[in-house]
């Protein structure tokens, strides 16, 4: 059910085109079974496939604890078939618009592999999905540098970097008062000792936030930036699948460019965590 899920997702194709993989599959004995083009859809809509694919993705990112130690948290939509509608009264008229499914995810700044990730709806605040993020990519990796922008930017996620042996490096706005003597410290460090003060080093810190918003190219130049399923589950695990074929892609090339050895079982009981 999950190589047909990803395998679909990794093609491209719609499910009837998408048969002629499925036979080829069998074949070499990838699966031992030809199922229906309409099964893969219905597989895609399954929720007991969601914290398996959650699972894949951690556990996909495990060869790559030796290169990796800064990490960037950002989200990007991927638009839907499904359309929403409102009153626009500026224009006087009601106007239609494409739905979308976020996908929040955390990635390394090295090789843009994804560490952790979560699915939300369109209506999602970016910053509930922070702490989340954070706390499961630190139970398989040694956190460094934690870089996002400044939609992330609150005491009780620069506190939850700090806690898991991270830094925080997430500018401040306009409208940021200064930290009092009672403030807590790694705000008033972070505000005075690298923004206000130390901005040049701040930002060559900043920069590498970037490595997301490549991370997030990757996936949809060659996963598409659209999901195909109806439901709101199949939408879930269509754009979970894209996130695991573009680890599975940086793994491969990693495995030649840096002569990583794949050792999934290193840190695997961690990543089961997910599925708990």
């Amino acid at each position: 059910m999950l190589f047909a899920a990803a395998y679909k997702v990794y093609v491209g194709f719609s499910s009837r085109r998408f048969t002629c993989d499925l036979h080829d599959a069998y074949t070499n004995g990838l699966i031992d079974s030809k199922p229906h083009f309409n099964s893969v859809s219905r597989y895609l809509s399954d929720p007991a496939l969601t914290d398996t694919l959650k699972y894949l993705v951690a556990a996909s990112s495990l060869p790559l604890k030796a290169v990796e130690s800064d990490f960037a948290v950002d989200s990007s939509g991927f638009s839907t078939s499904r359309f929403v509608r409102w009153y626009s009264k500026k224009h006087g008229k009601v106007t239609d618009n494409r739905e979308w499914v976020k996908v929040h995810l955390m990635c390394g700044v090295n090789t843009k592999v994804v560490t952790s990730v979560e699915v939300s709806g369109w209506t999602a605040h970016d910053t509930n999905y922070f702490v989340p993020l954070v706390e499961r990519t630190a139970g398989n990796f040694q956190l460094g540098d934690v870089l996002a922008d400044k939609a992330y930017l609150s005491r009780k996620n620069f506190r939850a970097v700090e806690e898991l042996g991270g830094t925080p490096f997430v500018p401040f706005k306009k409208n940021t008062l200064e930290p009092t003597e009672e403030e807590e410290p790694i705000w008033a460090k972070m505000y005075y000792y690298y923004f206000m003060y130390n901005r040049l080093n701040f930002m060559e810190h900043y920069h590498m936030r970037s490595n997301i918003e490549s991370a997030f190219s990757m996936i949809k130049g060659k996963f598409g930036d659209s999901v195909r399923s109806k439901s709101d589950t199949g939408q879930v695990n269509e754009a979970l699948c894209k996130v695991l074929c573009h680890n599975i892609c940086v793994l491969i090339h990693a495995i030649h460019a840096l002569d990583v050895e794949p050792n999934f079982s290193a840190g695997r009981d961690s990543a089961l965590k997910l599925v708990d």
